[in-house]
């Protein structure tokens, strides 16, 4: 593999939930090329599995797609949060229970291509009601369905949200 050098990067807008820097790269041909690049703290998605195999899911509200999009619990690191807290806390907040067993079952980057976002994957086994306040911005509708037919419904196209598919094909032999 051949490596693209640094040549020079820039912050161009700096949010709540991420940064966006502009970056000068000299490729391995010589050529120089600017990448925008996302940089983001990183996030978790949660498998709450219940006793009768049955997942919780969440229903929301997504603006960028101007759709609501059935997808697994998920959220965003806060600065210097452990992964594993970020994952009990979001769970609580989303769905309003807490687990007995969090398992960390892998990681992936969301969008590589443009985003440093490593999002981490989480079984929540054991669930208990310990309801948190949920964040201001969401409105969230909870949703029991069957651990197979979740697998069913992202092999038929059923949901679209990548994360949810990415977390279900890692989590499907604990099923």
């Amino acid at each position: 593999m051949q490596k693209f050098d640094l040549l020079a990067s820039e912050t161009v807008y700096k949010g709540r939930a991420f940064t966006i820097r502009r970056d000068l790269l000299r490729t391995p041909s010589g050529a120089e090329t600017r990448f925008d690049i996302i940089e983001h703290h990183g996030s978790v998605i949660l498998i709450p599995l219940d006793e009768a195999g049955n997942l919780i899911f969440v229903r929301q509200y997504r603006h960028a797609a101007s759709v609501d999009l059935l997808e697994l619990p998920a959220g965003t690191l806060e600065a210097g949060e452990a992964p594993a807290d970020c994952a009990r806390r979001e769970l609580r907040e989303e769905t309003g229970m807490n687990a007995r067993e969090i398992t960390a079952l892998g990681s992936f980057y969301l969008a590589p291509g443009y985003s440093t976002e490593l999002m981490h994957v989480y079984l929540a086994r054991g669930l208990f009601p310990d309801p948190l306040e949920a964040d201001a911005d969401e409105f969230l509708q909870n949703e029991i369905i069957p651990a197979a037919r979740a697998l069913e419904m992202s092999l038929n196209g059923d949901l679209p949200d990548a994360k949810t598919l990415a977390a279900l094909l890692l989590a499907r032999s604990h099923f």
